[in-house]
């Protein structure tokens, strides 16, 4: 729900978004003998050839037991894999994100978000500042899977403007002299 939000909120802005749910692309648990006898499975390819044609990344994830996800930290690895005649991290390194989470704790999802945040700069990306959490978002949702409070919405707006603007400013100074 929440990444529906923001996303409704990026295409405002005329940002080019392509939605990636993960439980879409099942992938075993990541393993190197794995890969060395039988190279990176189809779903990983997709995810990153998803991740290569976008130069920025907004992820929203719930926090278990206070870190992100095995789906989500599986799939970063997977996707992290070289690739004959590719660049080192081409998926990541450069690129820019912003950080979302929802959790029904107090905090909502702040501490994975933080170790998030440590993955992705490992990466080479380019993690902006701002990021937004969403406490008890058991009840913070209306039926239609909105944000219930503007102030939320407010606050995720703040940081799917900010991706954006970082995004593009980063990327027009790439292709200028």
């Amino acid at each position: 729900m929440l990444i529906d939000e923001a996303i409704g909120l990026m295409t405002t802005t005329g940002a080019r978004v392509t939605k990636v749910d993960l439980a879409d692309f099942p992938l075993p648990l990541y393993d190197g003998d794995l890969e060395a006898d039988q190279g990176l499975p189809e779903n990983a390819k997709i995810l990153k050839s998803h991740m290569i044609a976008h130069d920025g990344l907004l992820i929203a994830a719930p926090e278990y037991n206070g870190a992100i996800t095995a789906v989500l930290k599986n799939a970063i690895d997977w996707v992290s894999r070289p690739q004959p005649d590719e660049p080192s991290l081409v998926a990541y390194r450069g690129k820019t994100a912003a950080l979302l989470a929802a959790s029904p704790g107090v905090i909502g999802g702040l501490r994975g978000l933080t170790i998030m945040r440590m993955i992705l700069t490992n990466l080479g990306m380019v993690v902006i500042p701002e990021q937004q959490t969403i406490p008890r978002a058991n009840g913070a949702f209306d039926a239609s899977g909105r944000l219930k409070e503007s102030a939320d919405r407010d606050a995720v707006r703040i940081v799917t403007d900010r991706l954006v603007q970082v995004t593009t400013q980063l990327f027009n100074s790439k292709s200028e002299p």
